[in-house]
């Protein structure tokens, strides 16, 4: 289900649109749970040294990219809090591949990244599904763009629902 939220978009804007238009549905938060199961889901059923594969060299291990999803989604949450609290501060960028390669991913037990991918998908939940609608509609600037708390947390739900997408189509289909 494509739902445009700009018209006359941006370069950033045609960029989240493409995540945006991941979201299988308008019930965004209704969304965000399942993208969580589903991630858990999937994860749950690999092996200690399946987590460690990577499709291609150079790309990250399944448990780099779970770890990935938790660093973005915890980056999004303080984007989203900082806006829906009206904070006028310019909120900064963060290089994901950076934070990657510090994370030290493949040195701790799957179990340990899905309880962290786990909470850190419940804080999101109860963070978007308690938050004033007023609020999720307050604009501030992430990155150098114009942005509101709500459409941070689509964000949340098609990026996840983008890296699942990769996951069963050049992980899984490789293990």
């Amino acid at each position: 289900m494509r739902i445009t939220y700009y018209t006359n978009m941006t370069d950033f804007e045609k960029y989240i649109q493409r995540y945006l238009d991941l979201i299988p549905s308008g019930n965004w938060l209704e969304e965000l749970k399942k993208s969580g199961e589903k991630t858990i889901a999937i994860y749950s059923k690999l092996s200690e040294e399946q987590s460690h594969f990577a499709y291609a060299e150079g790309k990250w291990t399944l448990k780099e990219l779970l770890l990935h999803l938790s660093d973005t989604e915890r980056v999004f949450q303080y984007r989203i809090l900082a806006i829906a609290r009206g904070d006028k501060n310019e909120l900064p960028g963060f290089d994901e591949e950076l934070y990657a390669n510090q994370s030290f991913a493949n040195g701790r037990s799957l179990n340990s990244l899905i309880e962290e991918y786990e909470l850190i998908r419940n804080s999101s939940r109860i963070l978007l599904e308690t938050m004033n609608p007023s609020a999720l509609d307050r604009i501030g600037t992430a990155n150098g763009n114009r942005i509101s708390a709500g459409t941070i947390g689509r964000l949340i739900v098609g990026h996840n629902l983008h890296h699942l997408h990769i996951i069963v189509e050049r992980y899984l289909a490789s293990l």
